[in-house]
């Protein structure tokens, strides 16, 4: 990301109505905050129907995450989705969603050569696996995009989507969060990782306003920088009111009342952290619409910092 879109004044303003969650033992973002419900979701009996059939994980998480944001944000029934099909996008982070499924289909032509590939999992290799599924389970035929962008990919994927709507391309946007987890992929990053997704909606603030849906939060600003101080400056600029961070401690960080990490104990989020600390800033919100709330993804060791500001439906600049 070369520009940076930063707390804007156009016509055209990315607004979140919905969101949804497929992370193990969670039900709704609010937990990301340190809400305590008792179940939540189990992947064990979550990840299996007939919808599911020949996906990959990856795209199975990110298929029980939309559906709830969906229907969170009004645009869901028992016909399927209500919403513009034609001017909804699909923009998916991952960094690893399809790592088992490549190293499989490696181990398969060393070991049988190519007669031995599946046709039905070829498309298995492909990193948009997962946004097309998601589209093609709900009829949404607008721009169909997925980032693979390290530790900032999660905030990069909400930057793109809120380009989408401000400059007309799509009406609404799924935005989500995937990771899978694995051997390999605990191998690759050496720890642990998330295995889950996570789900936004946004739409157009005409859009919802026209259908009545309930604003949960602006997408007030979006920004990619060489470090945390350019990010957080180009993207607004803002005083947030709680900032979610994976870890502070950067002399530049910057003034906040709280400081949090909503992806503490769940494993190496990578692409999807950015989307979880969205959706934990919509909880934010929720409860406290005056509220400015930063994310920031990436530090000093990274190729970038990206930084994103939402603000309460109730905010006044």
């Amino acid at each position: 990301m070369s520009t940076a879109h930063p707390a804007t004044t156009s016509p055209r303003v990315a607004v979140v109505t919905g969101a949804g969650l497929a992370v193990p033992g969670l039900t709704l973002p609010d937990e990301l905050l340190g809400t305590v419900r008792d179940g939540g979701f189990d992947p064990v009996t979550g990840l299996v129907g007939r919808d599911l059939r020949h996906k990959d994980r990856a795209s199975r998480l990110a298929l029980r995450a939309a559906a709830p944001a969906l229907r969170d944000a009004g645009l869901l029934d028992g016909d399927g989705y209500t919403g513009p099909g034609d001017t909804t996008a699909v923009v998916v982070s991952t960094n690893v969603g399809i790592l088992e499924n490549v190293c499989s289909f490696a181990d398969t032509i060393a070991r049988d050569t190519v007669l031995g590939l599946s046709p039905l999992g070829l498309p298995q290799t492909s990193s948009n696996v997962i946004a097309g599924s998601v589209a093609m389970a709900h009829g949404l035929r607008g721009p169909n995009v997925t980032l693979c962008n390290g530790p900032t990919s999660g905030l990069d994927a909400l930057y793109w989507a809120r380009a989408l709507i401000v400059t007309g391309r799509a009406e609404t946007a799924v935005v989500i969060g995937v990771e899978p987890a694995g051997d390999i992929v605990t191998k690759l990053l050496g720890t642990p990782a998330l295995d889950g997704a996570v789900a936004l909606v946004l739409e157009s603030a005409a859009g919802a306003a026209e259908r009545g849906a309930t604003v949960r939060a602006t997408v007030a600003g979006c920004a990619r920088a060489a470090d945390l101080a350019g990010a957080v400056a180009r993207a607004g600029g803002l005083t947030p009111d709680l900032w979610l961070t994976e870890a502070a401690g950067d002399p530049a960080e910057p003034r906040a009342h709280a400081v949090l990490d909503p992806a503490a104990g769940l494993g190496a989020a990578s692409g999807a952290l950015g989307l979880l600390q969205a959706a934990a800033a919509v909880a934010h919100l929720d409860e406290h619409g005056r509220h400015t709330v930063l994310a920031t993804c990436g530090g000093p060791e990274d190729d970038g910092v990206a930084a994103v500001f939402l603000t309460g439906p109730h905010h006044t600049p």
